[in-house]
């Protein structure tokens, strides 16, 4: 067991996943999924949370301090809760307006959602503007960052799972499918025509964007891809993109070594 104070807690809460990592230093100690579920109270959250601390063998003596972002407004006053049960710790949580060393150049930067601001913070402070942020999950959005850093622009697309599913659930012979690879450009039975049009056809949307950034700026753009299917789309594009599967992780230590007391 590790007796210094130098463990982070860092927190963050998707529609489908709440992600739990510890973090010392540049270094991730451990990483859990649990279900983001808005039926679950404080109390229930706090016994799973003292769970993965026992499992990883961390005390709670070691935990500096904490950061959380969350996309889902009842679970950002719930895990505070279960976190400050547990630990006796109030977890910094990720706001428009903290400091993040991001401009919101948009018309009211408090709809910003704080993974979009993350994600933007994380991959500023690693890859050269202007630069596309892509993050493929419930919803693929794209955060657009200037040549000076600050964010001037963002679009939200229905995600790949959810057009999918809901493709499936609207059409009565289409089957649900899962995604996987390989996507054939010319499918020739059903389920392959759906991997098709949603691992191609995403890939070729993502690279159609590139190209009218690209032409948008004048130069060319620096393209990064993040969410949970961005590994399995990135082989298809014809455009560079930097894969960044822990892009939230990494911002969320960026913005608690910003705003730690």
């Amino acid at each position: 067991m590790n007796t210094e104070k130098d463990l982070i807690l860092a927190v963050d809460i998707g529609n489908t996943n709440i992600v739990i990592c510890g973090l010392r230093g540049e270094k991730t100690e451990f990483s859990v999924r649990l279900a983001s579920d808005r039926t679950r109270t404080a109390d229930q959250y706090a016994i799973e949370i003292k769970g993965i601390l026992d499992l990883h063998h961390v005390d709670t003596d070691e935990i500096a301090g904490g950061i959380l972002s969350s996309v889902v407004p009842y679970l950002q006053r719930v895990i505070p809760q279960a976190v400050k049960l547990v630990t006796g710790i109030d977890l910094i949580i990720v706001r428009h307006d903290m400091n993040t060393g991001l401009k919101l150049l948009v018309d009211d930067p408090s709809t910003v959602g704080c993974d979009l601001i993350i994600a933007a913070v994380a991959a500023k402070a690693k890859y050269p503007t202007p630069m596309a942020i892509f993050d493929m999950g419930t919803a693929t959005t794209l955060t657009v960052l200037s040549g000076e850093g600050d964010c001037i622009g963002i679009m939200i697309i229905p995600g790949v799972k959810t057009a999918l599913n809901a493709l499936s659930a609207g059409a009565a012979q289409l089957p649900y499918i899962d995604l996987a690879a390989p996507a054939k450009l010319m499918a020739t039975n059903t389920d392959d025509c759906l991997r098709a049009g949603s691992v191609i056809g995403s890939a070729a949307m993502l690279d159609g964007l590139m190209d009218r950034l690209d032409k948008e700026f004048g130069k060319p753009v620096t393209a990064v891809l993040t969410g949970g299917i961005g590994g399995l789309i990135a082989p298809y594009c014809t455009h560079d993109f930097h894969l960044e599967p822990d892009i939230l992780i990494d911002g969320l230590r960026i913005l608690y070594d910003m705003n730690k007391e």
